[in-house]
């Protein structure tokens, strides 16, 4: 655990050195454009059970339970930062497999939605093992993979999970053969804009397949303005998270997860 925390101390100091090198609003500049409400009158309303949503880790709606607090500090802390920077994408990813990533794409999606100022939109673009709609318990009727092929439009993918008012999640069904193509290929750009681009006030959130041992996550992170590394104490070793930072190197990442700490919760977020 030393040893990792000290790969830690030493990805944030560079980190922070990144962020503050980038270019910050200057005063008086003109401040952004004004949130526009999130419209839902089109988009499916999928029923969820209570029971498969604890038994999967979701949190509720509005971040109650043991896991709220710590998912919304790390919320006020993203927020900041993207704000900063006048970002709206982030990549959640990690490692390998296993850490939590998908974890903690949901429930920091799910705060971020509890936030008064923020919508959120979750998308699955772990095309080689999509797991969102499981993690919800639901069975949409389209994947964010057909959208990737121009089979369908992302307005037709699009669900809201009941009883998450602002949270809307962009789901993938079936793992994809050519995955890390369809992620770097002209579509998922486009998508990618189309997602990003359409409220002022959404938070779009990309749940990425794992970094080490296939290509997926370097073909995409281009298209996201940073990254949020999740890792996993007494499963991430040092070696993974350090050659994580080297393939991510030219992405900005805003902070590092540790999951399932045994430690003070305090020290869960290592940003």
């Amino acid at each position: 655990m030393e040893r990792l925390q000290k790969a830690l101390d030493r990805a944030r100091s560079e980190r922070e050195r990144k962020l503050h090198h980038g270019a910050v609003p200057a005063e008086g500049e003109a401040a952004p454009p004004p949130s526009e409400p999130l419209v839902l009158s089109h988009t499916k309303v999928v029923q969820v059970e209570a029971s498969v949503l604890r038994a999967n880790g979701v949190m509720p709606a509005d971040a109650s339970g043991p896991r709220g607090h710590a998912f919304k500090m790390l919320r006020t802390q993203v927020l900041q930062r993207m704000q900063q920077q006048h970002w709206n994408t982030l990549a959640v990813l990690s490692p390998a497999p296993h850490d939590g990533k998908t974890f903690v794409a949901i429930n920091l999606a799910i705060a971020i939605a509890g936030d008064p100022n923020h919508t959120a939109l979750l998308v699955d673009f772990d095309l080689r093992s999509p797991s969102i709609h499981r993690r919800f318990g639901i069975q949409p009727q389209y994947g964010v993979e057909q959208c990737l092929r121009g089979e369908i439009s992302v307005a037709d993918a699009l669900v809201n999970p009941e009883g998450y008012r602002k949270l809307l999640l962009l789901p993938g069904l079936a793992a994809v053969s050519n995955s890390s193509e369809s992620l770097a290929s002209e579509r998922a750009r486009r998508l990618t804009r189309e997602i990003k681009d359409r409220y002022a006030n959404r938070v779009v959130l990309f749940d990425l397949p794992p970094v080490l041992g296939h290509d997926d996550a370097l073909a995409f992170a281009p298209q996201v303005d940073a990254a949020l590394v999740v890792i996993a104490e007494e499963h991430t070793r040092r070696e993974d998270l350090l050659r994580c930072f080297e393939i991510l190197r030219s992405i900005p990442i805003i902070g590092t997860v540790l999951n399932r700490s045994r430690t003070d919760a305090s020290r869960a977020y290592a940003y």
